[in-house]
């Protein structure tokens, strides 16, 4: 990183910073249900967006996930009303969708239909989910471990130059690894090579409708070397709902509106432990009516101790998010994501606040600071476009050092909406997800935290799927990913990846699915090694109760 590199986007944290202060004080009023939230795999997210997708979800926000089961319980009431609003216009599959979502969540549904009802003061569900999964993997899952060339000389947009000091020769040092061919963003979880098996289960607990306390441990066991290793994926207690709620313990997160992956956080590293707060349902405040509805997020942590280079790191972690509806088609977004602090680099009150609100490179921090976009489309099947932008570094207040996401999803490429497309590309600068002051870079054991592609990539994403019923979903994709197009140093090639995966989701028994997934991928020049080939694949079958 060179030394006169800026760390933030100073206007943008300043200014989700000044809402969120404004949202706490002034929001308007919410029936405030403590809910658990729902884990991101989940298909209800799937339902939702094709709820949307026919005109029967408007006040949905999109960037900030997980949902709590309160807020997607609130969307399912939505689609329905305006379902009986629409009468026999819409197809018997949205119907049929809402029926659904009912099933999967009938403690919030109820509660949420009838507020007035006082739910009991102790409730519980020892089992309220279980995903049982078997996978076969037989691959090699690629490093990130390489040096990038970093030429500097940046400007806005891709238009200019000179906002960054030109560096010929210069090199960054990405780091980390992709953990699983083919089966990116579960948590971190790792399958070795040959047979494996997990399993999730998840118990909840409720304090009347003002706390909530989910625990879910996860066990994996693989063939390679007989190892069996038992976890606590999610586990974590909430204090309130609506428009402000206290929550702490270990979760996932995903921060963006990308469906493969978003720059700033993701769940493709394992979860971390943390303090958040944030408003699990939307909110307005009066005086900032033109904003519209809002959701918001902070979220604090602390990262694993690293030696890397001889430095010693252990750095804080928080991220900020606010997403805002201006109207019920347009979502905007702002996203902070930054490590600070820790032993072996300066922590001072000036160094700190410089850190916070962005300084130089002598400050003690990395981060970066973006925002994003989505366009719903009525006229033409509510077809959604959307896009990030997010720069590592800033200078003034324009975020330099850019990545960008952008895609497109078609919900209904018929009437009947049984068939959707998605199209999703995302590249990363050379030097995203790098920093000098923290050598480890933006990955929490292992992996990166945002995108599972990393930094210094290309990756093209095409999912069509057809819907045989609300619970039988049949889906495939293609995904190309490059690296080394830009930025290689001597001696590396371009390595360049093409995959496929072919999905079922199907009903098994009345409160069981099922899902048979294939993916097989082709690497040319592996880890941009010239002439080194591999062919990876993986296979799954997975069970889920309630999930």
């Amino acid at each position: 990183m060179h030394p006169q590199r800026r760390n933030r986007a100073q206007l943008a944290y300043l200014f989700a910073s000044v809402i969120l202060l404004a949202g706490l004080c002034s929001a308007s009023p919410l029936y405030a249900l403590s809910s658990a939230n729902i884990p991101l795999d989940s298909p209800i997210y799937a339902y939702l967006e094709k709820l949307a997708g026919f005109g029967l979800i408007t006040s949905d926000i999109r960037g900030i996930r997980p949902f709590s089961k309160a807020e997607a319980a609130r969307l399912m009431l939505e689609a329905e009303k305006n379902l009986a609003k629409n009468g026999n216009t819409a197809p018997s599959f949205a119907g049929d969708l809402v029926a659904r979502i009912r099933e999967l969540l009938p403690r919030e549904s109820a509660l949420r239909s009838q507020p007035e009802t006082k739910p009991e003061l102790i409730d519980y569900n020892q089992i309220a989910s279980v995903r049982l999964r078997y996978v076969y993997q037989n691959g090699v899952p690629r490093s990130y471990e390489r040096q990038v060339h970093d030429p500097g000389g940046d400007g806005v947009f891709g238009i200019g130059s000179g906002l960054r000091p030109t560096t010929p020769g210069a090199v960054s040092q990405q780091h980390g690894s992709e953990g699983t061919p083919l089966a990116e963003n579960n948590s971190g979880t790792v399958y070795r090579k040959g047979h494996n098996a997990e399993l999730r289960w998840a118990g909840e607990a409720y304090i009347s409708d003002k706390v909530a306390g989910l625990v879910e441990p996860a066990v994996v066991f693989s063939t390679d070397k007989s190892t069996a290793k038992v976890t606590l994926n999610r586990g974590y207690v909430k204090i309130g709902g609506g428009a402000l709620e206290l929550e702490g313990g270990k979760d996932e997160n995903w921060l963006g509106l990308g469906n493969r992956g978003a720059i700033t956080l993701t769940n493709n590293a394992e979860n971390f432990t943390q303090v958040k707060l944030s408003s699990p349902e939307p909110f307005e405040v009066g005086w900032l009516s033109w904003l519209g509805a809002m959701k918001y997020t902070v979220i604090g942590s602390r990262f694993d101790k690293t030696t890397v280079s001889g430095k010693e790191r252990q750095p804080w972690f928080y991220a900020v998010k606010l997403s805002t509806k201006p109207t019920e088609n347009l979502e905007i977004g702002l996203n902070i994501g930054h490590q600070q602090g820790g032993p072996g680099v300066k922590n001072s009150i000036g160094d700190t606040l410089r850190g916070i609100f962005g300084g130089t490179g002598a400050d003690n921090s990395n981060g970066m600071a973006g925002f994003e976009i989505r366009y719903r489309i009525p006229w033409l099947r509510n077809i959604e476009l959307y896009g990030e932008f997010s720069g590592e570094d800033s200078a003034t207040f324009w975020p330099i050092v850019e990545s960008y996401l952008a895609g497109f999803y078609i919900p209904r490429l018929t009437d009947e909406g049984r068939d959707d497309l998605r199209f999703e590309f995302f590249q990363g600068n050379q030097i995203l997800y790098t920093n000098d002051t923290f050598p480890q870079g933006y990955i929490y054991r292992g992996m990166p935290i945002g995108h599972s592609q990393g930094g210094a990539t290309q990756d093209f994403f095409v999912r069509y799927s057809h819907w045989f019923g609300v619970r039988s979903n049949l889906a495939f994709e293609y995904i190309y990913t490059n690296r080394g197009m830009a930025s290689r140093v001597p001696g590396q090639a371009i390595e360049r990846k093409n995959a496929g995966r072919i999905s079922w989701d199907l009903p098994l028994f009345e409160t069981v699915d099922t899902k048979l997934l294939y993916g097989i991928e082709r690497i040319n020049n592996l880890n941009l090694v010239d002439g080194v080939y591999r062919t990876n694949q993986l296979a799954t079958i997975e069970f889920r109760y309630n999930y």
